[in-house]
């Protein structure tokens, strides 16, 4: 990691009294943060979990995730510090080569070119700051004939060979309620950026990182079939590994793969549905030849009883047996309130940086996602500008209403 670690923390005044106790071990690692919506802030905010100071740089009006009927932006921007700027104002210039030089790390969203016309390009950052570790998230690359292809989550699944496979045995392929190529996108891209600080720590070199949700998406989908898959197949699939709709109209997912599960079901549920001895299900292969008619039984089945009776039936089966939980009711269980899943602060709920270190709780959250441009003030002072010059950079349109 850099030698940057040793920096302070910045005093925003919105600590949680607790922080002490968390995981930071990113504290002093500097993210200029220019993404928008998912992918680039969900990799920041992973990054802020771990301890580091991510300026967020919103235009004037805000991230449009602010705007969104979810609580997608509070999640994915706590522990940020938000400042509002009109990139496209000629003062703005002064502050993206300030925050260039400030940062170890730039992340941006937009489409490729964008980051360079509105003057936040590694081309423009890079040199003012040569060691500076700048990632590029797009939808399909910097490169190649569909970068300026426009697209969301779902686009890039498709695009990715993603969407060809089937996630239920009866079922043709479907969309998962998360959007899993932004999410994986911005795993991605943490991984990266801490892999190009750690060479960094090595060589002095900074780095430019082109990542692409749909290629985010391929590699998922090749890591079940390779890259030679040309047609749709459930060859991935178990016609007992999948969801099963109960008689309150909840949902069991069942994880049975291997054989000793099986014969768990069997054990737990045998008497009930003696049709599952048939001997045509004693095997995988036999299971697999007979899926459809196996799911059709194991989902008549299912919708005899409630999820909690099923549940207690399998008690003490071994059965891998989950009720489909709402997030209210996951971190409401038992075993995520041992586990401390869900962090409170100033009366918001989280679920940070879910890794549990030396025992503990790991990170935390040292202040909710902030209005824009709520730390203008205090970041210009980081980046140096004295208080003439920041009354002077209010007055002149640069951070809009939000940021004077």
């Amino acid at each position: 990691m850099p030698e940057s670690g040793e920096r302070p923390v910045p005093d925003t005044g919105q600590k949680n009294p607790g922080q002490k106790d968390h995981w930071q071990p990113l504290a002093g690692v500097r993210v200029a943060d220019f993404s928008l919506l998912l992918p680039g802030p969900f990799a920041t905010v992973t990054l802020a979990d771990l301890g580091a100071d991510v300026v967020k740089v919103e235009p004037p009006q805000g991230d449009f995730a602010r705007q969104m009927p979810v609580a997608m932006f509070r999640m994915a921007n706590r522990s940020k510090r938000s400042i509002a700027l009109d990139l496209k104002h000629p003062s703005a210039t002064a502050v993206v080569a300030r925050l260039a030089a400030w940062a170890d790390v730039a992340i941006e969203g937009y489409r490729p070119g964008v980051a360079d016309r509105i003057g936040i390009g590694y081309a423009a950052l890079s040199a003012i700051n040569p060691g500076i570790v700048y990632c590029s998230i797009s939808g399909y690359g910097q490169t190649g004939p569909e970068r300026l292809r426009p697209g969301h989550d779902l686009n890039y699944l498709a695009a990715g060979g993603a969407m060809a496979l089937p996630g239920h045995w009866l079922e043709p392929p479907r969309r998962s309620g998360l959007p899993i190529a932004d999410l994986v996108a911005g795993s991605y891209a943490v991984i990266a950026i801490l892999s190009a600080l750690h060479e960094r720590g090595r060589t002095g070199r900074g780095a430019y990182l082109d990542l692409s949700l749909a290629e985010t998406a391929l590699s998922l989908a090749a890591v079940r079939h390779g890259p030679e898959l040309d047609h749709p197949t459930r060859d991935h699939m178990y016609p007992t590994n999948d969801l099963y709709r109960t008689a309150d109209g909840k949902a069991i997912a069942f994880g049975i793969v291997e054989q000793h599960f099986w014969q768990a079901l069997v054990d737990a549920v045998g008497d009930l549905a003696p049709e599952l001895r048939d001997p045509a299900y004693a095997d995988e292969p036999g299971r697999r030849r007979m899926g459809d008619q196996l799911s059709r039984q194991l989902h008549a089945l299912m919708a005899t009883r409630t999820a909690a009776e099923w549940m207690a039936i399998f008690d003490g089966h071994d059965v891998p047996a989950s009720i489909a939980l709402t997030p209210a009711e996951a971190v409401a269980s038992p075993q995520m309130k041992a586990r401390e899943m869900m962090v409170e602060h100033e009366g918001e709920g989280h679920v940070p940086f879910p890794v549990r270190v030396n025992g503990g709780r790991g990170a935390g959250v040292r202040w909710n996602a902030p209005p824009v441009g709520a730390h203008a003030e205090a970041v210009l002072a980081d980046l140096g500008f004295s208080d003439a010059e920041r009354r002077e950079l209010g007055r002149s349109g640069l951070f809009g209403r939000s940021g004077r």
